[in-house]
């Protein structure tokens, strides 16, 4: 492996960055977004309980909102369970923002290396060419020269695709999982908003 690395010169070390800042932010958004985590199963069922009985004391929303971000978002509409339908429907919306932006978080810096990988595979190309040319004088090329600059071209190009890939492909996966989450924590909180007011008119 180390031979590889150092066949393809100086640019690969810019590659091996981003590959190791890109697998960190995975396998911690695949922690992060973890469904239960995110959305537990009986919440709802337990707040809609806690109202119904009449148990809503400060400490009690303040442990909601700390047990999950779908808690966050419950607890406001406690916080707010005695205004009219709109200024709860209002609080439930600014809580559930502010918990979209946090699941979302890290999630750019992904999709940026998964970008830029080629471009930077590509610089490491450019820079082996570079050498390729400069290898080149009046009695003719250097083998081993030529032979460097080379494999300073392709081990940078295939290296910036392989770091692409599974990047990208974790970019649109997490994507398609905080969507899918903001979506469900909605519509538990149209539910919970359904019960305080009746029923939706």
């Amino acid at each position: 492996m180390f031979a590889i690395i150092q066949a393809a010169g100086w640019p690969i070390y810019l590659l091996l960055i981003a590959s190791v800042i890109a697998l960190t932010l995975i396998i911690e958004r695949s922690l992060s977004l973890r469904r239960h985590r995110i959305v537990p199963r009986n919440l709802l069922d337990e707040v809609i309980r806690v109202y119904q009985a009449g148990k809503i004391r400060q400490e009690v929303i303040d442990q909601l909102a700390v047990n999950s971000p779908l808690g966050k978002v419950l607890a406001a509409g406690l916080r707010n369970v005695n205004a009219p339908r709109d200024v709860m429907k209002e609080s439930i919306e600014e809580a559930g923002s502010a918990v979209a932006h946090e699941l979302e978080r890290f999630l750019t810096t992904l999709g940026t290396i998964a970008s830029l990988a080629p471009l930077m595979g590509l610089f490491g190309t450019v820079v082996g060419m570079i050498e390729i040319f400069g290898s080149q004088n009046a009695s003719g090329a250097n083998p081993a020269q030529l032979a460097h600059g080379i494999s300073v071209a392709l081990y940078n190009t295939g290296f910036g695709l392989l770091i692409a890939m599974p990047a990208l492909i974790f970019y649109r996966h997490f994507r398609a999982l905080v969507d899918s989450l903001v979506v469900d924590m909605e519509q538990q909180a149209v539910k919970f908003v359904d019960v305080v007011h009746s029923a939706r008119k």
